[in-house]
C-alpha cells in the first residue's frame, strides 16, 4: 500500500480557506431564510465557523452545525424547495471547509471551492446568474487562498452542474 500524498496546510491558511468559504456561502443565505425564516440551522454553521476563522479551536460544534445544517438542506430538498436546499448545502460546506485535510485528493478542492460552487447552483436554481457568483468568489480570493488551492490536484470530475461551476471557479482561480 502506498502512502498517500500530503499538502503542507498550516492552521492560518485552513482559518483563511473557511474564511473565503463563508464569504462566497454567506450571499444564498438568504434564499434558505427567505422559504425558512424560522430555520436557524444553516445561519448557526456560519457562526459556528465563524468562532474558528477568529482564531478559536475547531470544535464539535462546528461538526454539530454542519450536520444540523445537512438536515436543513434534506428538509428543504424534501419540501421542494431547491433553491433553498443548495443554499443549506452551502453553509454545510462552509463548516466542511474548516476541515480541508492536507490530502492531495481532487475531492478536497471542493472543501475549499464547495460553499461557492453551492451558492451559485442555489442562485441559479433561482433564477438568478450563478456565473455572476462565481466572478464575485474569484474576486473573493485572496493570495492565501490560490497557493493553497494550487496545492492541490483540479477539483475531480462528476458531481453534475454543481461540479461544473466547481470547476470553472478552479480553473479560474488556478490560471487567471
Amino acid at each position: 500500500m502506498t502512502e498517500a500524498q500530503t499538502v503542507d496546510l498550516s492552521m492560518d491558511e485552513l482559518r483563511e480557506i473557511t474564511r473565503y468559504a463563508a464569504a462566497c456561502a454567506e450571499p444564498a443565505l438568504v434564499l434558505f431564510e427567505r422559504v425558512r425564516p424560522d430555520d436557524p440551522r444553516p445561519r448557526t454553521a456560519f457562526a459556528a465557523t465563524r468562532e474558528f476563522t477568529d482564531g478559536g479551536k475547531r470544535t464539535k460544534a462546528i461538526r454539530d452545525a454542519a450536520w444540523a445544517a445537512q438536515r436543513a438542506y434534506q428538509e428543504a430538498r424534501d419540501a421542494c424547495l431547491p433553491a433553498a436546499a443548495e443554499a443549506a448545502r452551502a453553509a454545510v460546506a462552509v463548516a466542511g471547509a474548516a476541515y480541508l485535510h492536507p490530502l492531495a485528493k481532487a475531492t478536497q478542492v471542493l472543501h475549499i471551492l464547495g460553499p461557492a460552487a453551492h451558492s451559485a447552483l442555489a442562485m441559479e436554481l433561482d433564477g438568478t446568474d450563478g456565473q455572476a457568483h462565481l466572478e464575485i468568489a474569484r474576486g473573493l480570493a485572496t493570495p492565501t487562498v490560490v497557493a493553497v488551492l494550487r496545492r492541490y490536484p483540479p477539483a475531480p470530475d462528476g458531481r453534475g452542474r454543481l461540479g461544473e461551476l466547481a470547476r470553472v471557479l478552479d480553473g479560474a482561480l488556478r490560471h487567471g
